[in-house]
């Protein structure tokens, strides 16, 4: 995270008052608004206020309020950017985000507690292991008759180095890191090999037919647009995709980047081998933000170190029937259900997508084996009701 602050300070030639001037400079810019000030202390009274079940009300203290709110990122980033999301959609189930990576640092207080409580008691003291992908062909196919997994997808997320989170990205930046991003990808050969998409000029016909085929992410998130993450949309955002739709990356959506590989059926290991083929290729020609202690570096805290979600489009009947079974039955194997179309969605047609909760303290291999072995639990106990 070698990110630098540019300030351009004129010079005032008069003894020490270049000294005074600077000191005064580096004060203010270090200083958080009053109008910021005032949002935040209404923000947090409205919290406090409200029924919330947030990770965001459990952990913003009184006390851890008033020691962050007067802080600063070097890139100008407040709590409010952080916690806005949170305040204003008050049914988040964490209510947080990274406007960018220094968030995590200088935010600590709050963002410490948080990742622990989310990634299974991941400490402030603990350290996430290096990146390991594993040995692929320990995987198979999770249903080989067809009978349960409509579809299986692996995806991961990924921020370019030297750039901030959406929040506070220059229109100018959105387009230079589209450039670099449609550039790269253009020189994936074989199976990876296909087209970049620019959301820019694409029909609305379009877009609906790729969302529809859970091809391309939606747009107007409530919980993204108030994190202030949608700006100068579609501006810098696309979709790349192969011949087949079966390896995919969005640009600029909730991260820099989300690489997916996906397709029908229940074969993990064939979908596992896409993915870290593709990571691997793309890694050699863009560098990306990593953490030492946290790993991956994301906008939002649920999805760091590994960055890795796992997961099934998955009928289940007579477990569904249960959800409250079925929701139990999952957690056991620290596995997260969700509607059909992803996250804040209802299931259509008795079809959930469940996926693996833990990405951080773990890796890659073993956040993927976990998905693995709780889908394989769910399937022998539906086929038992």
């Amino acid at each position: 995270m070698n990110y630098k602050l540019k300030v351009t300070i004129p010079v005032v030639v008069c003894g020490g008052a270049v000294l005074a001037y600077y000191l005064i400079r580096r004060k203010a810019a270090a200083m958080v608004d009053a109008a910021t000030i005032e949002k935040l202390e209404a923000g947090f009274s409205k919290l406090q206020a409200s029924e919330s079940k947030s990770l965001l009300k459990k952990y913003l203290t009184k006390e851890v309020f008033e020691a962050l709110k007067n802080k600063k990122t070097s890139f100008g980033s407040t709590l409010l950017d952080c916690i806005q999301s949170g305040i204003e959609n008050l049914d988040s189930g964490v209510g947080i985000y990274a406007p960018d990576a220094e968030a995590y640092v200088v935010f600590a207080d709050l963002f410490d507690p948080i990742i622990e409580d989310y990634h299974n008691g991941f400490k402030k003291t603990d350290k996430h292991p290096a990146k390991n992908w594993g040995d692929v062909e320990t995987l198979g196919n999770l249903d080989p008759a067809g009978e349960f997994v409509i579809s299986t997808r692996v995806r991961c997320g990924r921020s370019m180095e030297g750039y901030p989170f959406n929040p506070c990205l220059t229109e100018a930046q959105y387009k230079e890191m589209e450039d670099k991003v449609s550039s790269t990808l253009a020189g994936l050969e074989g199976e990876l090999k296909g087209t970049y998409y620019p959301l820019t000029g694409m029909s609305k016909e379009t877009q609906q037919q790729l969302i529809d085929d859970h091809f391309l992410f939606k747009e107007g998130d409530r919980f993204l647009q108030a994190a202030n993450a949608c700006r100068y949309w579609p501006t810098g955002r696309g979709i790349y995709h192969n011949v087949d739709k079966t390896f995919l990356i969005w640009c600029n959506e909730e991260d820099h980047l989300r690489i997916i590989s996906m397709q029908k059926g229940g074969d993990l290991k064939q979908v596992y081998k896409r993915l870290v083929t593709a990571v691997n290729d793309i890694e050699k020609r863009i560098p990306f933000s990593h953490n030492d202690r946290l790993g991956f570096l994301t906008f939002c805290p649920t999805n760091l170190g590994t960055t890795v979600r796992a997961s099934v489009h998955i009928k289940l009947p007579k477990l569904a029937a249960d959800k409250a079974k079925l929701e139990e039955v999952a957690a056991k194997y620290h596995l997260q259900v969700r509607g059909t179309r992803g996250e804040h969605t209802e299931a259509e047609g008795g079809i959930y997508d469940i996926s693996n909760k833990r990405r951080m303290g773990l890796t890659e291999y073993q956040a993927v084996k976990e998905m693995y072995d709780g889908i394989a639990e769910l399937i022998k106990i539906e086929k038992s009701l």
